[in-house]
């Protein structure tokens, strides 16, 4: 699974899930800094990764346009980089098996 996380997440994340998550960036990483999120998200569709968002736009827009993307939805509030990084490595079997296995478009983290 590779990840694209999005703006409103820190990119020094990235090190710390490389091992878990090969593959993965982030928005500015990525060269997107300032990409709309449908940009991002034909971004990702096109480039396999699914999204990790602390925000509801690119669910809503899967409501719309359906999947791939698939979606990480974080739903803890303002955190920090460490906490983040806990909830996607402590997650990473759930993740797998509802997003790959069950083939669900979305899992929301609390």
């Amino acid at each position: 699974m590779r990840l694209l996380l999005d703006e409103n997440l820190s990119r020094r994340i990235i090190p710390f899930i490389e091992e878990r998550y090969p593959g993965s960036t982030q928005v500015a990483l990525a060269g997107l800094e300032r990409a709309s999120d449908r940009e991002i998200r034909l971004f990702a569709k096109s480039n396999d990764y699914i999204i990790v968002t602390q925000d509801s736009d690119f669910f809503e827009m899967s409501l719309v346009q359906g999947q791939p993307p698939k979606i990480i939805w974080i739903k803890c509030g303002n955190t920090s980089k460490g906490s983040i990084i806990k909830l996607l490595l402590d997650h990473y079997e759930w993740i797998e098996q509802e997003l790959m296995g069950n083939d669900k478009a979305c899992v929301e983290i609390y």
